[in-house]
């Protein structure tokens, strides 16, 4: 059985999006056979999925994740388990003696009925440090007003345009293509069809827009 560790800087990545490594740990009877790094791509949802399925992972263990490529994943069998957080050696570990999803090691916030253990500390300042190197936008704002009497004023400020929340566009917008992650079948997208709610017409997977 092989199970796929989406990790940064020797901890799990908190988010699954933009993760570019993932550790992917053979086992049997409980016991690792073969552990190896593997780079898979962050741009194409499709692409990140159809890494994960070449490999012949049947786990994936992350941390967060959109709805989207998590379904997309789930689709071509894989189970996930997501939201984990902490050190990438001790998660594993934790995985192999059947103890990953006792709460210790869940994202905060995510899971607000455990406690923070220090396994979880420091996740935000990950996320920062892995969405600093990808660009987004962040508004900025300024105003100034003048008056006598009851008072009068004017302001007027800017703000930044960027990426969705997770890395990704904002909108899809109303072309593009579907692409099958499993067989790489693609297919025109229909106005108004999202390409999660359409089957691959060649082996059943759920696609994904491109």
């Amino acid at each position: 059985m092989k199970t796929a560790f989406a990790y940064w800087d020797n901890r799990i990545a908190p988010v699954f999006d933009i993760a570019r490594q993932i550790h992917v740990v053979e086992t049997e009877s409980g016991r690792i056979i073969t552990e190896t790094e593997e780079i898979i791509a962050n741009d194409l949802p499709a692409r990140k999925v159809f890494r994960i399925i070449e490999l012949g992972v049947s786990t994936l263990v992350c941390g967060a994740i959109s709805r989207q490529l998590q379904s997309m994943v789930m689709a071509s069998g894989i189970r996930v388990i997501s939201f984990v957080a902490g050190d990438l050696r001790k998660v594993i570990k934790a995985w192999i003696d059947g103890n990953l999803e006792s709460g210790k090691y869940a994202m905060p916030g995510c899971c607000r009925r455990y406690a923070m253990s220090p396994e979880m500390r420091g996740i935000n300042k990950e996320v920062q440090l892995m969405n600093g190197r990808k660009r987004g936008g962040m508004g900025q704002g300024a105003g100034q007003g003048q008056g006598q009497g009851q008072g009068g004023g004017q302001g007027q400020g800017k703000g930044g345009q960027g990426r969705g929340r997770l890395g990704g566009p904002i909108t899809g917008g109303a072309g593009g293509t579907c692409v099958c992650p499993k067989c790489g079948n693609r297919e025109p997208h229909e106005r108004g069809v999202p390409c999660l709610q359409k089957q691959c017409t060649k082996c059943g997977t759920a696609m994904t827009r491109e």
